[in-house]
């Protein structure tokens, strides 16, 4: 019989807000950590796949071992960025409907920091929060970290170049007798050195489902393309996921904007999720997004962070990421909560040769995609064209006597005649482009 989440240690209260999220088995790193979390003062590192419940795992134990009586802060939760501190904060008060004295407070860039020094005025016993924004209040005397019992570090492996010049600043003004849990997709060396800085000499190492660190219920492939067809290519595939909802990454804020902009004239539902954006535009981007306004979101990698979004049904890797941390992050935003996914990198020929070794690093297997014939892509470039001409609102400008003209000329064709007359005259003009 499977474990319940009762058999962890878990208390009555949070399980009923489980309950309430239709949360009953607890999946193999939550099994794993909460109850040494409950029962031990061991510092933990836990390491998981994206997307198996990192944040339940600490979370839930953090909740119950929080004492409401006492109105100081006793954990802080530090996350990359604003959206995973969000996603988080979000999960936390979730599992504490029934909890309603534990107070949690999320202080994340993005935003005026006037409303959070305020919030930090009231009881607060567990801060989610972005290393730049928890320094500048630390600087401001606005946060008194000097009971802390726990650190968290989630998602450590995308925080390490964040964290490189805070932690220190940070470390320094908790206890020296907290407990570090640190939480991370991947180990890279820069992680290990985390660990070795900052965390107890005795610290109790977990992994869960990290046989291999892909997600097995994605569908690795990828597809070799001539620089100038690669977005041709790409709509085409776009074509035939119509309607369902989709990441794109690209490496630079400059491609994604580019990118994002050329499949909007195509008409596709694309929005763009980038660093530079203000965190409103982003904030409105990703509500769309989650509200199933928008499609396809064309992000950069640390944008995308925070994305938990359930029915996302495939990522493409529009440029193949430098890393192999990277690629583990971004295809685990498909395939989340159990559904299979699917993730495509497209490639130039050059590239095709690193393909083993991601295979290799990350114990994967890619199959090649089949990439469209050149009729294939024309075929679809008509189809693009023609929705463009749908979508597209009638204009006052054309004077009447203009458009009786005009209909007089095509007054005698049937639809079936009007339709092949005008796809052949499109066919004429992109033989001559």
């Amino acid at each position: 019989m499977a474990k319940q989440f009762a058999d962890l240690g878990i208390q009555e209260s949070i399980i009923k807000a489980l309950y309430d999220l239709k949360i009953v088995v607890p999946t193999e790193i939550q099994q794993k950590t909460i109850p040494l979390l409950l029962a031990t003062k061991t510092d933990i590192v836990g390491l998981a796949k994206t997307g198996t419940g990192k944040t339940a795992a600490f979370g839930l134990p953090l909740l119950q071992l929080i004492n409401y009586k006492i109105d100081v802060i006793q954990a802080v939760i530090l996350v990359p960025t604003r959206e995973l501190g969000h996603q988080i904060y979000t999960n936390l008060k979730s599992f504490t409907t029934y909890l309603p004295e534990v107070a949690i407070a999320e202080i994340c860039g993005g935003i005026p920091i006037k409303p959070q020094i305020e919030r930090l005025t009231k009881p607060t016993h567990i801060v989610v929060a972005t290393p730049g924004r928890l320094i500048d209040l630390m600087q401001r005397k606005a946060i008194n970290l000097k009971e802390t019992q726990f650190l968290v570090l989630d998602e450590a492996d995308e925080m390490v170049s964040i964290l490189k010049e805070s932690l220190d600043e940070i470390v320094a003004e908790l206890p020296k007798n907290r407990r570090t849990l640190l939480f991370s997709a991947t180990m890279p060396g820069t992680v290990k050195q985390l660990i070795q800085n900052y965390l107890n000499k005795n610290v109790v190492q977990l992994s869960a489902d990290m046989q291999t660190i892909g997600n097995q219920d994605i569908n690795h492939q990828y597809m070799v393309v001539n620089p100038e067809e690669k977005l041709d290519v790409l709509m085409h595939f776009l074509m035939t996921k119509e309607g369902e909802r989709g990441i794109i990454f690209c490496k630079t804020k400059a491609a994604v904007n580019k990118l994002a902009k050329n499949l909007a004239i195509n008409r596709f539902s694309t929005g763009a999720l980038h660093g530079s954006l203000s965190q409103g535009i982003r904030d409105r981007i990703m509500e769309q997004f989650r509200e199933g306004f928008i499609k396809i979101l064309v992000a950069t990698d640390l944008a995308a962070r925070g994305i938990d979004v359930k029915e996302i049904s495939y990522v493409v890797h529009y440029h193949l990421p430098d890393v192999y941390e990277v690629y583990v992050h971004r295809s685990g935003r498909t395939a989340r909560a159990g559904a299979k996914g699917f993730s495509l990198t497209v490639l130039q020929a050059e590239e095709e040769v690193e393909i083993a070794d991601f295979e290799r690093e990350l114990g994967i297997k890619f199959t090649k995609f089949q990439k469209p014939t050149t009729e294939n892509i024309e075929e679809n470039k008509s189809i693009l064209w023609a929705k463009q001409i749908f979508k597209t609102k009638p204009t006052q400008e054309v004077s009447v006597e203009v458009k009786n003209k005009v209909k007089t000329i095509f007054h005698h064709l049937t639809k079936d005649e009007l339709i092949e007359k005008v796809l052949a005259h499109h066919a004429l003009q992109i033989k001559k482009i």
